[in-house]
């Protein structure tokens, strides 16, 4: 690696003589434009804006606007001669807690290299930044900017990464989220659940930058004068508003959790007047009622025809209610009720049906 710029990290009394060299690269492929019908390569050219004439790259200079709209020339000396261009110092200004600094704000990252033939004070910077958890801040000019930046530890080495402006991040103010929903306990507990099963330590080498990879195989196969993937179809997007997908949140939640091996179970949740326990109850309700549902087959095989029928009906009530639940509480309710009454009378039809065969051996 070359280094960019050379001078010297300060803090308090102590300065550390640095290199500085980028500590990232782009890993894309990029695309030349080109002439559709042969593939020959379109460049640009340079021209002036009164008479399109062609402009070599030595007669371009910088200019920049006065207040007045004057365009002022600047040349590579003018803008070496401000004072800020003339040092070559790493000021760092505090130090400050590591989780109060927002990954948001972090921009380029760059390595600093020891540039004395001691690197002690090197050593002695990095061992104290690491013992203390905290990053310094400091300010530096690079490229025709001051800079912002935190100087931490990176894999025994250290960091210099850029920090943006605060007037460089944008506010988040966001239309969709003007309006906050309502998210019941059980979702969030869930969706802790889901979040514990999936919990891991980050290993950044076990994934692959799949875009680039398919664009690479994609050039190889047309150079070869081949065809490397075949275009699926796509279902076309719906019109609705996702009021399904919200409503199957907290099942869909549930299933990822079982799917991960994970304990999907809520069933001691308490949620007082958001409507949840209601529709709880009703599960509930349905469950039991289909557990009775046995004795009554047992008890239809004596009785009756129409009294089995009529038991059918009442069973298809109770699947109506449960497949109903999640449309409205008071509706809800008024079905597990009925199934309730249902449950009830059940037992009474039993012991009728266990007294005939009493009459019978009479």
């Amino acid at each position: 690696m070359r280094s960019i710029w050379k001078g010297e990290v300060s803090f308090g009394l102590v300065n550390v003589p640095v290199k500085v060299y980028s500590a990232t690269e782009d890993h894309d492929l990029h695309a030349r434009q080109v002439d559709k019908k042969d593939g020959v390569r379109i460049r640009y050219k340079k021209v002036r804006d009164d008479n399109g004439e062609e402009v070599e790259f030595s007669d371009i200079a910088k200019a920049y606007e006065s207040e007045d709209g004057e365009m002022v020339i600047l040349t590579k000396e003018d803008l070496a001669s401000l004072p800020v261009e003339q040092s070559h110092e790493i000021e760092v200004t505090e130090f400050v807690p590591a989780d109060q600094v927002d990954p948001v704000a972090f921009d380029s990252a760059y390595f600093l290299e020891p540039a004395s033939r001691s690197n002690r004070a090197y050593v002695l910077m990095r061992e104290a930044l690491d013992s203390t958890d905290r990053l310094a801040i400091c300010t530096f000019t690079l490229r025709n900017r001051t800079r912002l930046c935190a100087l931490r530890v990176y894999k025994d080495v250290l960091m210099l990464q850029t920090l943006l402006w605060p007037d460089e991040i944008r506010p988040a103010i966001l239309e969709g989220l003007d309006k906050e929903a309502k998210v019941r306990p059980q979702e969030v507990k869930m969706a802790a659940s889901l979040i514990e099963t999936m919990a891991a330590d980050f290993e950044p080498e076990k994934y692959e930058d799949d875009y680039q990879n398919q664009l690479k195989e994609l050039i190889e196969a047309k150079a070869a004068g081949g065809e490397a993937f075949t275009v699926e179809e796509r279902e076309e997007a719906s019109d609705d508003d996702g009021d399904d997908e919200v409503a199957d949140l907290l099942a869909a939640l549930r299933a990822s959790v079982k799917d991960r091996g994970g304990d999907a179970d809520d069933s001691d949740d308490d949620d007082e007047g958001s409507g949840s326990g209601k529709k709880s109850s009703a599960k509930k309700s349905s469950s039991s009622s289909a557990k009775k549902s046995p004795a009554k087959k047992t008890a239809a095989k004596k009785a009756p025809a129409k009294k089995a029928a009529a038991k059918k009906s009442t069973a298809k009530k109770s699947t109506s209610s449960k497949s109903d639940s999640g449309s409205s509480g008071s509706s809800t309710a008024k079905k597990s009720t009925a199934s309730k009454s249902t449950a009830k009378k059940a037992p009474a039809k039993k012991s009728t049906a266990r007294k005939t065969p009493a009459k019978k051996s009479a």
